[in-house]
This record gives C-alpha cells, structure tokens and sequence, in this order.
C-alpha cells in the first residue's frame, strides 16, 4: 500500500477521534464521582436540565445491551467480532479509490469510535459513558460518550450521502 494524503487524512481523522474520545474519557474518570449499583454518583448540569455529565461504567454495547451475556459470548460479540469489522472496513476505505470525502471522514470516525470503545473494554472491562440528554421527554438519548458520538456522527453522514447519491441519479435518470 503506498501512503498517500489520501490515508494520512484517514488515519489522521481515526487517531483524532481516538484521541478526543480518551481524553474526555479520562477527564471524566478522574473529576466525576462514578455510578454505582448502590449510589447514583455525581450529576454534572450542563445545560439545566437537558445536557448532563455523570460517569457511568458500560460492561456490555450501546444502552448497556449485552452486559448480561456470559463471559466468553460477551468476549466474542464486544470485542473480537467488532475488531474484525473495523479491519475489513478500514481495509475497504483503505482500497477503494472511488469513495468520495464526506464517506472517507464518515468511516474512518465510525473505525476511531469503535476503535475506541474496544479499546476500553479491553484495558478496563467496561466503557466509560458521561453525556445524556433529555429535551423535556421529546427526545431522549442513553448515557453515551464521544466514541458513541463519533460512530453516530459517521453514520448519519453517510446516510445523507447515500440520500445525495441517489437524488442524483433519479434526477440524470428523468433528464435521459
């Protein structure tokens, strides 16, 4: 493989995501008191009500699904099946000379979020989560953290871009 702009942009854009997510990660550890199953930890306000900070510990995937799974099934669905996707997606972007910017920003921060996540449940068994918001019980969100933030971001990018793509092809296909 030969290194172009083109992969120091991506790993560029993954080792910035990886190192935002830990950074905040680590901030959170060490300046807010952590939930517990018996204490409720501290609540940070950020903006009253609707965006708030707490330091909640996350052993299984998104909104805590999976933690109760046993050890070994836990082991193969958090951490190996998600490194074996991150490797053939980041082996896809890496090869495929046709995906456009907006795509290659979207999957290399979809590759550092999880890259990100796996490696906490790998260093310390769970992940650390510390934003929620709550606009008045119109909209809701899990506990989540910047990885989470990161992965969703990716995503809803190249939801967008697929929409975009596919506008334009209905619209050459109505002026042919």
């Amino acid at each position: 493989m030969k290194f172009t702009k083109r992969t120091a942009y991506i790993i560029l854009v993954i080792v910035a995501t990886i190192a935002i997510d830990q950074i905040s990660k680590v901030l959170v550890r060490a300046n807010i008191q952590p939930r517990t199953d018996f204490q409720l930890g501290e609540r940070i306000s950020l903006i009253g009500d609707a965006f708030i900070m707490m330091n909640v510990e996350n052993s299984g995937a998104f909104l805590g699904m999976g933690s109760d799974l046993n050890p070994t099934l836990r082991i193969v669905l958090l951490l190996i099946l998600p490194i074996i996707v991150l490797g053939f997606v980041l082996r896809h972007i890496l090869k495929d000379k046709t995906i456009d910017n907006w795509s290659l920003f979207a999957f290399a921060s979809i590759i550092g979020g999880g890259i990100a996540n796996v490696y906490d449940r790998i260093i310390y068994g769970s992940v650390t989560d510390f934003f929620y918001i709550d606009l008045g019980g119109v909209f809701r969100t899990g506990i989540f953290n910047m990885a989470d933030l990161s992965v969703t971001t990716g995503m809803f990018i190249l939801l967008f871009v697929s929409f975009g793509k596919k506008k334009k092809s209905e619209d050459l296909e109505k002026t042919a």
